[in-house]
C-alpha cells in the first residue's frame, strides 16, 4: 500500500474566541487554539497531567459556523490533518508552525446553550435540542486547497 494516513482527532477546549481573517481572494479564514491535557497517575502513585496546545485552522462554511458558535472555554471535538507552514521572518531566521487544518467539528458543551445574538444585537432565543445537535457537526468543502495556498503565501510575505 503507498496511500499515507494524514488524520488528528482532538478533544479539548478553546483557548480563546475563534478569529476571521480573508485572503486576497475572498476565502474565509478561522483560527483558534484548543487545549487538551492528558492525565496518569505514576507508578508510586503520583498524579501527573501534559497540556498540548494545537493551533486550529478552519476554512469557508466550516470557518464561519466555529466564529458563530464557539467561545473560549469551550469544550470541542476537532477532526482534520496536520499541515507544516514554513517561513523566514524578518530577521532570516526559518520558522515553522503545526496546525491542525479542520475539516469537522463538534461543539461538546451544553446542548441548551443560546445561538448567537439576532439582528438587533439582543441576545437570541434558545434552540431546541434537537436543532442544535444538528447543527453541532460540520464538514469543511474540498475544494479549498486553492485557498490554503493563497493564505499561506500571504502569512510567508507578512
Amino acid at each position: 500500500m503507498r496511500r499515507g494516513l494524514n488524520k488528528v482527532m482532538i478533544i479539548g477546549h478553546l483557548g480563546r474566541d475563534p478569529e476571521l481573517r480573508y485572503t486576497a481572494s475572498g476565502q474565509v479564514i478561522a483560527t483558534f487554539p484548543v487545549v487538551t491535557t492528558r492525565y496518569w497517575n505514576t507508578s508510586s502513585g503520583e498524579r501527573r497531567s501534559e497540556t498540548e496546545w494545537f493551533q486550529v485552522v478552519a476554512w469557508g462554511n466550516l470557518a464561519e459556523i466555529c466564529k458563530q458558535f464557539l467561545t473560549k472555554g469551550e469544550r470541542v471535538y476537532i477532526e482534520g490533518r496536520l499541515k507544516t507552514r514554513r517561513w523566514e521572518d524578518a530577521q532570516g531566521n526559518k520558522r515553522y508552525s503545526v496546525e491542525i487544518v479542520a475539516n469537522e467539528m463538534i461543539v461538546l458543551g451544553d446542548r441548551r446553550r443560546r445561538r448567537p445574538q439576532d439582528d438587533d444585537g439582543g441576545p437570541a432565543e434558545e434552540a431546541p435540542l434537537d436543532a442544535q445537535a444538528e447543527e453541532n457537526t460540520f464538514e469543511n468543502p474540498e475544494d479549498m486547497d486553492a485557498g490554503r495556498s493563497a493564505w499561506i503565501a500571504d502569512d510567508e510575505q507578512a
